[in-house]
């Protein structure tokens, strides 16, 4: 077999993310991460969307659907909620208060820059999945890591309260909505258990049936 046929033969060897992509990507990171180390604290990576970083940062350069699949199913429909809530707020009528912090001069402008990428993390990984295609397995790897991650969050990391500054309390909102104060409108562990279920079948399964529908299907690694 020529080295001409052979490369005819194996297409599917050539790079499918741009490599500008993946260092425009690394670069951001490069900077993210010790600064949110930094300030924050690795508890901070508990959130969802910092998680997202992370798999997305393997993924781009493994090029593996399956590490790009699980943060798109994973945060593409709260992270649009984070973009309509932005963009109330920045025009005065905001949606649910999440981005508020966003527009608080007591916090650098520098690092509210770098949390931007709520905005555009979910468009690219729409991107990157059109790219390598989408993996059907990403709602159970997905629905899986929720689970761990809010159990870890209740029973482990800081609740809500007063004035937690930089320190990240209540991750992922498991003891209500409001980093100040437990919420008191039901059980704390009647609200765990509507997140158990809420957050995969409400967030991740909506994303995970659009993408299996709308996206290339992934092919299976040889």
């Amino acid at each position: 077999m020529t080295a001409t046929s052979a490369t005819i033969e194996r297409p599917d060897d050539r790079p499918k993310i741009p490599l500008a992509v993946k260092l425009a990507y690394s670069a951001f990171m490069a900077v993210m991460i010790p600064v949110y180390l930094w300030y924050y604290g690795p508890t901070n990576f508990l959130y969802f969307c910092d998680q997202a970083l992370l798999f997305t940062l393997v993924g781009i350069w493994l090029e593996s659907p399956l590490l790009l699949s699980i943060p798109a199913a994973g945060i593409f429909l709260p992270q649009m909620l984070w973009i309509a809530d932005f963009v109330g707020t920045l025009f005065g009528a905001p949606l649910i208060g999440m981005t508020g912090y966003m527009f608080k001069s007591d916090t650098s402008l520098f690092l509210r820059g770098l949390s931007t990428f709520h905005g555009w993390l979910p468009l690219l990984l729409v991107y990157l999945v059109v790219k390598v295609g989408y993996d059907r397995r990403a709602f159970w790897f997905c629905a899986t890591i929720t689970t761990v991650t809010l159990l870890v969050c209740f029973f482990f990391m800081p609740p809500p309260r007063p004035d937690p500054g930089l320190t990240p309390v209540n991750i992922n909102y498991v003891w209500g909505p409001d980093d100040q104060a437990a919420q008191t409108f039901m059980g704390p562990y009647a609200w765990l258990a509507l997140l158990l279920i809420g957050m995969p079948g409400v967030f991740v399964l909506p994303a995970h049936l659009a993408f299996r529908r709308l996206m290339p299907q992934a092919k299976p690694a040889s």
